[in-house]
């Protein structure tokens, strides 16, 4: 099917996991699967689209979790949906988290169209200055790690990427291709890891540039 992947096996044949809409209503509630209760479904959706996670827990302490399964959903971004209403680009991380904040009462619509969900699982962590584990089963590394298609690309290859910072300023390094993600598509598409914390998080939701990219491999 081109709305989903993969399926369940019934009594009736074939049917869908429950997508975002059909968790955030309820469907898997009551079979003890939570992790960790967030303050709202905006923090949730971030994480989500992070693909992995730190957080601070209310008692005290952290929490990592990262990517462990999805529900074969199409993904579908939000910020689409929301120039569809009319929102002014650049639609930035920034400027989702607020309109949703902004619109309570649109909330689960709005989340609800990517139906894409992603469940998570807790991460143990030796050393706690290392980053997330990415796709590639390592740490990712600020500033060094790339995300790019799993279908084009084989992890650990070494990428020279040559672009801009949402502040207009040269970007270029070497990094390592070591990640993945749902919205992650073609061969010149390259998700830069920042880091961890509200400053990493500030440059990341605003970068969206073009630039080179460059896969560098030994001669034959």
């Amino acid at each position: 099917s081109p709305d989903f992947r993969f399926a369940r096996r019934t009594g009736d044949g074939f049917a869908e996991h429950p997508d975002r809409g059909a968790v955030m209503a309820g469907a898997l509630d009551g079979r003890d699967l939570e992790l960790v209760w967030l303050a709202d479904w905006i923090e949730a959706f971030f994480i989500h689209v992070q693909g992995a996670a730190r957080i601070r827990l209310a008692e005290g302490g952290e929490m990592r979790v990262t990517y462990a399964a999805k529900s074969g959903h199409a993904y579908s971004p939000v910020g689409k949906v929301l120039l569809e209403r009319g929102v002014a680009p650049p639609v930035t991380m920034q400027v989702i988290r607020a309109w949703l904040a902004a619109h309570p009462d649109d909330l689960a619509s709005v989340l609800a169209t990517n139906r894409s969900y992603i469940f998570f699982r807790e991460a143990a962590v030796d050393d706690p200055a290392l980053g997330p584990i990415a796709a590639a089963k390592v740490p990712l590394s600020e500033g060094r790690s790339l995300a790019v298609d799993r279908l084009l690309h084989t992890f650990h290859t070494p990428v020279f990427v040559d672009t801009t910072t949402p502040d207009g300023a040269p970007y270029r390094r070497l990094m390592i291709a070591q990640d993945t993600g749902s919205a992650i598509v073609g061969p010149g598409r390259g998700d830069i890891f920042f880091g961890s914390g509200d400053a990493a998080g500030e440059i990341a939701g605003r970068m969206k540039a073009s630039g080179g990219f460059f896969i560098l491999a030994p001669k034959p």
